[in-house]
């Protein structure tokens, strides 16, 4: 049915992406398919990585230990954008494009107030991508 996963992950917010990683760790084995871990980092230094470089290798650190955690073939792609928060979810939906993704695996909140005012990064995704979306509500 899929054939490839990719999971946007914030790496300064590991701990509140638990439910999206492992329902993309078990749909990655129950379908036998690799699951590409996808993080947007600017060129500026962050909590993250005082370089894109950085920031890379802590994104591969990071899907190294998620694929021997999980049991699972893991692969990660590195976005630099100029404004993050700006581009974040266009160039998500295009990293998926780039990887041949066709299941993106995110994690959602608990809907507020201010969703009726600023739309959130998983149903905007929803909205752009050629693939099939599911947002993992915490």
């Amino acid at each position: 049915m899929f054939s490839k996963i990719m999971v946007p992950v914030d790496l300064a917010h590991q701990d509140k992406l638990t439910k999206s990683l492992e329902c993309a760790a078990e749909l990655a084995r129950h379908f036998d398919i690799p699951v590409v871990y996808a993080g947007v980092t600017g060129t500026a230094p962050g909590v993250t990585g005082h370089t894109p470089e950085e920031f890379t290798r802590h994104l591969a650190e990071f899907a190294a230990a998620q694929g021997e955690s999980a049991g699972i073939s893991t692969a990660h792609h590195a976005i630099i954008s100029h404004d993050p928060r700006v581009e974040l979810d266009a160039k998500l939906v295009r990293a998926a494009e780039e990887i041949g993704a066709d299941l993106i695996v995110l994690e959602g909140h608990v809907p507020n107030v201010l969703d009726h005012f600023l739309p959130s990064d998983g149903g905007i995704v929803a909205k752009l991508a050629k693939a099939t979306v599911m947002v993992v509500r915490n």
